[in-house]
């Protein structure tokens, strides 16, 4: 069953920018919603999704992933779920590996550790 707050949403982005949305655009968002990726047979409707602010990217290259927008989750009074699911931007990334290895002292830190500082 979709998810009202896609239809709603989608129908509020529609009318502010005369925009319409197909059956493939509702299957990404739910995918997304999911944390799955987009098959290649729908993904040419991601552009029309991220031009209309309702999907954004994350990353570059092959790193890329979508996520529902900004504007989703404060529509959908989900903000938290929008920040866990953007993820620290890069300083504070930085500023956090620093830490750990600053922390670690004279021991040092190994590669497996920072990657449990950021998995990601």
């Amino acid at each position: 069953m979709q998810n009202p707050t896609f239809v709603r949403f989608l129908e509020k982005v529609g009318q502010e920018r005369l925009a319409s949305f197909s059956t493939q655009d509702f299957l990404i968002l739910d995918l997304l919603q999911r944390e799955r990726p987009v098959p290649d047979a729908i993904k040419p409707r991601v552009a029309h999704l991220k031009e209309h602010g309702i999907i954004e990217s994350v990353g570059r290259g092959r790193g890329t992933r979508y996520l529902l927008s900004r504007r989703f989750h404060v529509e959908a009074g989900q903000l938290g779920v929008y920040t866990r699911k953007r993820g620290l931007d890069r300083e504070a990334n930085k500023a956090q590996l620093l830490k750990h290895i600053a922390d670690a002292g004279s021991e040092g830190s190994k590669f497996d550790e920072l990657l449990h500082v950021l998995p990601a």
